[in-house]
């Protein structure tokens, strides 16, 4: 079964399945030259419609192009995402298989970043995941906590205020240390 969820992105539509593409972390296709390691995306950007492909847990985000219509694109990518589930070949290969196979939070980060990975794993990336993205933690260094924006955040024009607003403000009270968040 698959069903599409809207996102705060107008340009993005979530393919949510009852199918687990991986286990932990996302993977973001900006471009089908980046899309190598996976079959997957590779086949959704041969529509000429896909602007980019996001892949996490249990679904697959997809933007599309500006002039394209939703009520067109739906079903074909309904259909692909079906019919790929059904020839069983994997979802993603090479780097980022292996990377899916590891632990989410290193044991060699100093405990400050443990702390913010663990805000971001428990509180953060649930809610950004409902919108059809990713959060995932770059950098943290003199309080300033770096963060990459993926799938239909990336773009989307209210990512903004979302990481300013409500990140920033839920990072400063639970990690005191964290003084300001920066998307890179």
């Amino acid at each position: 079964m698959i069903y599409t969820e809207i996102t705060p992105n107008p340009t993005s539509l979530k393919f949510v399945t009852s199918t687990t593409f991986l286990r932990q972390g996302s993977a973001d296709f900006p471009t089908v030259e980046e899309a190598g390691d996976s079959p997957l995306a590779q086949k959704l950007f041969d529509f000429a419609f896909v602007d980019r492909v996001f892949i996490s847990a249990n679904f697959v985000t997809v933007t599309k192009h500006d002039q394209f219509q939703w009520e067109e694109i739906i079903p074909m990518v309904k259909d692909l995402i079906k019919s790929y589930l059904a020839s069983e070949e994997p979802v993603i290969t090479g780097k980022l298989a292996e990377q899916d196979q590891m632990a989410a939070i290193p044991e060699d980060d100093d405990e400050i970043t443990r702390k913010i990975k663990e805000v971001l794993e428990t509180h953060v990336r649930p809610a950004v995941a409902y919108d059809g993205g990713d959060i995932v933690y770059e950098d943290f260094v003199e309080g300033i906590l770096k963060l990459k924006l993926l799938g239909s955040c990336s773009g989307c024009p209210s990512s903004v205020v979302t990481l300013k607003d409500g990140i920033e403000g839920l990072m400063t009270r639970l990690v005191p240390e964290v003084k300001m968040v920066e998307a890179v």
